[in-house]
């Protein structure tokens, strides 16, 4: 079975990144059988900035796989005319590329960007080419945080089309799964979580200090409620906060931190180093506003990976399965006296048994079961 999977945001492995989902994906294709192409972007969505792999030609083998990068516009903004402009572009160029090639027996589409959906259905339509669209995202229900929900009509519409238009749909959480249901769409539909290869990494037995150590890692943008949890740690004496990663908001977040030496901001972090950092840290943080519409954060992988358990604000799928697994808490967001209520419960409970409950919750998103799996159900589907 020739398949072919196209995503323009995830890391590559070749520039130093551990695989992401298109990228494990591919590779559970492959050990399957399958004859694979994984498409992809010459502009790292995380870096802002063009690629720089020592290759020749935008196409070349790996893993047993193809990879081919579509030339696409830079863009320094998540939100932004440029960044619709880019994933336009990418889209047109994706498929013109494409055209030129033998179309496969089927065909797995990120959702975001709209737009390469929208190329995707017509391409399969097209070519009688079993089209499964993934999403990863709500879109464009998320921008109605940012611009009045009328001015995403002609969004919804595309939505629609491509949900409807779908062989297949896949979501990574069972919210986008039921938001492809409500567009009306009718097409087999399954959830695949976002997997990751799970490396040894938990906490350790010395720690650095007295008092509970929290952290987060991730992105400091308006999705995240990280003032309310600086405002809550600053008013508790025998907690600290470590952070990992950046963001538009980090200037502001520094700034709010300040005078708080419990407060440690690290900047963008590798593997190992945030391995590290997980490690000597006793509870982790998912400080998100509802209004993102995620269902279950890729984080959520990584700090039960590492058996932490999990502070949370997310209500709905992330919420039930901390629940379930009797792995963290969820307060409300945006108000600093829940948060610090929700701490001084943790600090009251058997963080060994959370710990333990968050091991058996990173289960779900063990790499090989997730993808070998899903590869497993688009093989029935085709």
């Amino acid at each position: 079975m020739r398949v072919w999977i196209v995503n323009p945001f995830d890391n590559l492995p070749l520039e130093g990144n551990r695989p992401q989902r298109y990228w494990l994906l591919a590779r559970a294709f492959v050990r399957a059988g399958h004859d694979v192409t994984l498409w992809t972007s010459d502009f790292s969505h995380s870096r802002k900035a063009k690629r720089r792999m020592s290759v020749e030609g935008p196409r070349l083998t790996v893993e047993g796989f193809d990879l081919v990068m579509v030339e696409t516009p830079e863009y320094g903004k998540n939100i932004g005319l440029a960044r619709i402009r880019s994933h336009r572009a990418f889209a047109r160029r994706w498929r013109a590329f494409a055209e030129q090639e033998t179309p496969p027996d089927v065909l797995v589409a990120s959702l975001p960007p709209l737009a390469l959906g929208k190329e995707a259905l017509s391409f399969c339509r097209k070519h009688d080419v079993k089209f499964v669209v993934d999403v990863q995202d709500a879109w464009p229900e998320t921008f109605e945080r940012v611009v009045p929900r009328w001015m995403l009509a002609p969004l919804r519409g595309t939505a629609k089309t491509i949900y409807c238009g779908a062989d297949a749909v896949v979501g990574v959480a069972q919210r986008y799964v039921d938001l492809a249901r409500s567009y009306g769409a009718s097409a087999p539909m399954k959830v695949f979580r976002l997997g990751i290869e799970q490396r040894p990494c938990g906490r350790v037995a010395e720690r650095r200090g007295a008092g509970l150590r929290l952290v987060y890692a991730g992105n400091m943008g308006a999705s995240y409620d990280l003032e309310t949890v600086i405002e809550g740690v600053k008013g508790l004496a025998d907690v600290t906060l470590d952070l990992a990663g950046s963001g538009p908001k980090e200037p502001r977040l520094r700034k709010l931190a300040e005078g708080c030496a419990r407060i440690r901001f690290h900047g963008y972090l590798d593997e190992g180093a945030l391995c590290a950092l997980l490690e000597t840290s006793d509870a982790a943080l998912i400080p998100m506003f509802d209004a993102a519409c995620v269902g279950v954060p890729g984080k959520l992988a990584d700090y039960t990976a590492a058996g932490l358990p999990v502070l949370n604000t997310l209500h709905g799928e992330t919420e039930r399965l901390l629940a379930e697994y009797g792995a963290g808490a969820t307060y409300a967001a945006g108000d600093a006296a829940a948060f610090r209520v929700a701490v001084m419960e943790l600090q009251g409970r058997d963080c060994e048994a959370m710990s333990r409950g968050a091991r058996h919750l990173a289960r779900e998103f063990d790499a090989s079961a997730v993808y070998g799996g899903y590869a497993q159900w688009v093989e029935c589907l085709v």
